[in-house]
């Protein structure tokens, strides 16, 4: 039976699942009364919460890593919505590798005037890929009046292990100012 984490909690994925080795992290949203195009993204970080390398920010328009550790597999529909996936081979992360965040970014939001407080049903699922169980869910809860952009979990390395925290921290500049802050040319 999968968890359902909120703001601010913390799972330990790959102690309570041994044999854990790759997961999917499933972005879905459910919102009819105005058209929105979510996007789901990762940072690939060292310990000084840096990028390595531009090619170490995973979204639409670079679609994996160097080693192919994360691999951004676009977007989709299904009967509960839309959909958008980042899959996460931890056998192929480097070492130097110590947190990955999940960002969530509408699509040009400015042009379209759009901001999370106008979405109520954006979640994110952790899934095992051997045997496509949901482990943990988190749904975004909180109330967002002006953001467009939002770190919605990390996965983060702790002792040898990997772990998840349901973060659900806002910003209003967008993409944009989450690249500068990680590091990314932009």
């Amino acid at each position: 039976m999968a968890i359902s984490l909120t703001k601010g909690q913390k799972t330990n994925l790959t102690k309570e699942n041994p044999n854990l080795k790759k997961i999917i992290a499933s972005l879905g949203w459910d919102d009819e009364s105005i058209d929105f195009d979510l996007d789901i993204s990762a940072f690939l970080l060292n310990a000084e919460e840096k990028v390595t390398q531009d090619v170490d920010f995973i979204f639409y328009n670079n679609m994996e890593s160097e080693t192919k550790a994360v691999i951004h597999t676009g977007s989709s529909r299904t009967e509960e919505g839309h959909n958008e996936t980042i899959m996460v081979d931890f056998s192929k992360i480097p070492s130097d590798i110590e947190k990955i965040p999940i960002i969530v970014t509408i699509h040009e939001a400015g042009e379209r005037q759009q901001n999370f407080g106008q979405i109520s049903t954006a979640f994110i699922r952790i899934i095992n890929e051997d045997d496509n169980e949901e482990i943990l869910r988190y749904d975004l809860a909180e109330d967002f009046s002006i953001e467009t952009a939002i770190i919605i979990a990390e996965l983060y390395k702790s002792s040898g292990e990997w772990k998840f925290r349901a973060v659900g921290s806002g910003f209003r500049d967008g993409l944009n100012a989450l690249c500068r802050n990680f590091g990314v040319n932009v």
